[in-house]
């Protein structure tokens, strides 16, 4: 480690990478200590299971969220960054050294070999940022297009719902306070309540969903109307003036007059005491009263959320929101000087504190962890661009350069190449595929470039219907643009060419749009970042390709600008990383189907005659000492030989101490219809016909309540009930790989290159015989591919497919399964299906060692034996160290 590592090492870059690690390391262990609301909704959202929403990184950044809620107990990052380099507190077990993670080698931590003087450079600068607060600052930093704001909602959903469950918890909120930048993004906050809720929670859980209120604060006149004490409120505002503001300019006669000050009775002697007594008014009142009918509501809206218990605030777009001093506000950079945004909510937590209640966590989301050359100290999760694009969550990015045009010539090579590409783009998803085309002024715009531009569409003969304007100015953008631009991701939208100055930034999420043109310099650098990758988000059930027009001196500042917030070039963003490749793969014909055999146990309920009377439930055998409070002492220590001695022991039934109900006839009645789904009436009946009777049923379930759901229902049930099951044996012919959308007519899957192999390779020009249902393999690791080649060669084998590449809904040759740990039914594709020579199968497993003894793998190994056994099917489970080397038992292709 060098010398000054606080200095030039990327201290988060390390500390967020290896907290998802520790994380994934021990996720068994770590939910063990959930409640089962937080296993419940993380399971519900689990990308593995069929019908989820949410994308990869978004789950994985909700599992750090839930992660430092319930197992991290909301500590400060400068905090878990102590214990995780000590390895004290909640992680004692961290990994260091050397260790496997995935089959993949790696070093468990970057701090195991750190000086202490370097870690406490590191640590200075972590517990900088947030010295001093009163709440947690947490940062999620994932790329445009990966879907923040519904991340957002999720996160807060969960809190609301953990929070309701554990009513004063200091860990999770009750009220939610979202900070947009401007009116653009606070729109797009909209979706948190307009998109179907039902596709990140639970079932059960929806109906506490329907309380959820939401406050929107557009406009500077627009007061909070909530409920003190309340919980549930969800408020969006684009203004940061939640906190009084005084008014610097100077004051006319009239109003002074109206205000009411303490000028207004300046120099009237005594008169001027009696009348601030009157009213009430003193030095610091005055100071701090407002100063006009703004100053007014914004205050008014700071009062009204101080009164709201267990708040969480949520900053979107938060490299944004803070302003050009988020560095120094982050702790990057030394500055005395806080921003306004950051005052507003440590006011915030002061007053809450003072309340009674709190500002629970800062939740920042944003687009880059980096700022400058610097990590942000309190990033928590992070998903980058490249690693975005690379797994098809964006459009690939073509980049056009252009030096030596004139404004007129460089829109007209822009806009002809964009109408060509968008030919052969055609309309995904039915709509229209979109070009921006920006400006720096309003004149400009609509001086220059609108008429270049209604001058070139004129030649291709398209009308300039198509062109719709943008610029935040009455004057050219009516109210029916404002709705056409809100709906351009309509298949109803017919406007093709946008035209804006200074709009569409963070917040603008037009998936239709494929094209951006920038020509001259705008007065913002990174005005050009977060304009040219408004085109990247996907669309449609394919990759396609963004294409941005730039003038050389532009491209040489968007360059800049990817060095700065992402790490990456303008060259690596021009193309995908060399040594990975998105791979087209098709279905072969015909397609492979597989004889299946799956046993289905069928149970009927069937009910009995009505119980005679003097029914005997046979209470009385119960064994009530397995309720009952017992307290032993011994006295000493006993030595083998005294073993069934008493003369040291005691025991005291302190069965008293418990909490019971007390059940009256009602009661009992009311619990066990509610259980056996019979009429109250009906209840009552066949309860008075036992031997036992009310009174025999009372009595004992007032001693101990569990007797009623442990002995009396099941009794009563048995009772008047029989279960009858049989086994139905179903045969039928799965697909190995379902058909691919007719648009675009294959699947695409980024792989690395040495982990593709094609039906078309010359090297298996004869065996191919043998195996492809698809005609390219790509495989996750080595030792999959070795395995498969080698399988390829082997005479004992037939055929030999690899059934383990298209593992989301693809393919029909799928076992499930309930995982132990989550009690959840998931869906499970084994690697390979192998036909022997004698025509008989057996399904075949490649697992890194450390995962071979993993509840998660003997779950599936069983459920995979299970079916197996009814179809004929064999299954095996081959080390990853052996399939690489070949070294393993081929026993099971006997």
């Amino acid at each position: 480690m060098a010398k000054n590592a606080q200095d030039n090492f990327e201290l988060n870059n390390s500390f967020y990478v290896h907290l998802h690690e520790f994380y994934k390391i021990h996720r068994g262990t770590i939910r063990k200590n959930y409640t089962r609301l937080s296993k419940a909704f993380l399971d519900f959202n689990e990308p593995s299971r069929p019908g989820s929403f949410l994308r990869v990184p978004q789950f994985e950044a909700l599992e750090i969220y839930v992660f430092l809620k319930e197992f991290l107990d909301n500590k400060p990052v400068f905090q878990l960054f102590e214990d995780w380099y000590t390895s004290q507190s909640k992680f004692a077990e961290r990994v260091s050294g050397i260790s496997t993670v995935d089959g993949q080698i790696m070093q468990g931590d970057m701090f195991w070999e750190m000086s202490e003087k370097d870690y406490k450079g590191i640590f200075k600068k972590m517990k900088a940022s947030n010295d001093g607060r009163l709440y947690p600052n947490y940062i999620f930093a994932l790329t445009m297009g990966t879907g923040k704001t519904i991340l957002m909602a999720t996160c807060i959903f969960y809190d609301f719902l953990a929070g309701n469950k554990k009513g004063k918890d200091e860990r999770f909120i009750q009220n939610a306070l979202i900070f947009a930048p401007d009116k653009t993004v606070l729109q797009s906050l909209r979706e948190i309540e307009s998109f179907d809720h039902s596709k990140v929670v639970p079932p059960e859980y929806m109906p506490i969903v329907a309380e959820f209120k939401f406050h929107y604060l557009e406009d500077a006149g627009v007061s909070l109307n909530t409920m003190d004490g309340s919980k549930f409120n969800i408020i969006v505002s684009n203004s940061q003036k939640i906190i009084l503001r005084r008014d610097s300019k100077g004051k006319s006669t009239v109003d002074k007059l109206f205000s009411s000050g303490k000028e207004m009775y300046q120099g009237l002697g005594d008169v001027e005491d009696e009348a601030m007594a009157m009213l009430g008014l003193d030095d610091d009142s005055i100071a701090a009263a407002p100063q006009d009918e703004a100053d007014l509501v914004t205050n008014q809206r700071f009062e009204k959320i101080k009164r709201l218990p267990q708040l969480g605030i949520f900053v979107d777009e938060a490299h944004h929101a803070f302003g050009a001093k988020l560095a120094k506000d982050m702790g990057i950079k030394a500055d005395n000087t806080a921003n306004s945004l950051r005052k507003t909510i440590d006011e915030l937590a002061i007053n809450l504190k003072q309340a009674g209640t709190r500002v629970v966590g800062c939740y920042n989301y944003t687009g880059t962890p980096y700022v400058g050359k610097d990590v942000l100290p309190e990033v928590v999760y992070a998903y980058g661009l490249r690693k975005a694009i690379d797994n098809n969550y964006l459009k690939q990015v073509k980049l056009n350069g252009y030096s030596n045009t004139r404004h007129e010539e460089f829109l007209e090579i822009a806009i002809n190449d964009f109408l060509a590409k968008a030919d052969e783009i055609g309309r995904p998803e039915n709509i229209l595929p979109k070009m921006a085309i920006f400006g720096t002024t309003v004149e400009e715009l609509t001086t220059e470039i609108r008429p270049a531009v209604e001058k070139i569409l004129a030649k291709h003969g398209i009308s300039s219907d198509r062109i719709l304007i943008n610029v935040g100015d009455a004057k050219h953008t009516t109210d029916d643009d404002i709705r056409e631009f809100n709906r351009l991701d309509s298949p109803n939208s017919e406007k093709q060419f946008i035209l804006l100055v200074n709009k569409g930034r963070e917040g603008w999420n037009c998936r239709s749009l494929f094209s951006v043109a920038l020509y001259r310099e705008p007065k913002s650098k990174v005005f050009i970042l977060q304009a040219t990758m408004r085109c990247l988000r996907a669309i449609g059930d394919r990759q396609h390709v963004g294409h941005i027009y730039l003038t050389k001196e532009n491209m040489a500042l968007l360059d800049k600008e990817l060095q700065a917030n992402f790490r990456i070039s303008t060259d690596e963003l021009k193309e995908p990383d060399p040594n990975k490749e998105t791979v087209h793969v098709r279905v072969e014909q015909p397609s492979i189907k597989v004889p299946i055999k799956r046993v289905r146990r069928q149970f009927k309920l069937i009910e009995k005659e009505d119980l005679k009377d003097g029914y005997k439930l046979g209470l009385d055998e119960v064994v009530l000492d397995d309720y009952r409070l017992i307290h032993e002492t011994q006295q000493g220590l006993l030595m083998p030989d005294d073993i069934g001695t008493v003369k040291n022991r005691a025991r005291e039934d302190l069965s008293f101490l418990k909490e019971q109900r007390t059940f009256t006839k009602l009661s009992l009645v009311a619990d066990i219809a509610r259980y056996i789904n019979k009429p109250c009436l009906e209840i009552e009946k066949i309860i008075a016909a036992t031997e036992e009777g009310f009174d025999g049923i009372l009595e004992l379930v007032n001693k101990f309540n569990e007797v009623l759901y442990d002995q009396v229902i099941p009794r009563l049930f048995k009772a008047m009930y029989d279960i009858e099951s049989e086994s139905v044996t179903e045969e039928f012919e799965v697909d190995l790989v379902k058909e691919p959308p007719i648009d675009p007519g294959y699947y695409p899957v980024t792989v690395s290159k040495d982990k593709i192999i094609r039906k078309s390779s010359l090297a298996l020009a004869e065996l191919t015989g043998k195996s492809f249902h698809l005609d390219n393999y790509c495989f996750d690791s080595n030792p999959e591919r070795q395995f498969f080649w080698d399988m390829l060669h082997d005479k004992q084998v037939d055929k030999i497919w690899f059934t383990g590449m298209l593992t989301h809904g693809q393919s029909d040759f799928v076992i499930h399964y309930v995982d132990t740990e989550t009690q959840r039914v998931r869906s499970y594709y084994p690697d390979f299906l192998i036909k022997k020579q004698d025509g008989s199968y057996v399904m075949v497993e490649v697992k890194g060692e450390h995962m071979i003894d993993s509840q998660n793998v003997r779950d599936k190994k069983d459920a995979a034996e299970l079916m197996g056994v009814a179809s004929g099917i064999g299954y095996e489970i081959v080390t990853g160290k052996s399939a690489d080397s070949g070294s393993y038992d081929r026993a099971f292709l006997n």
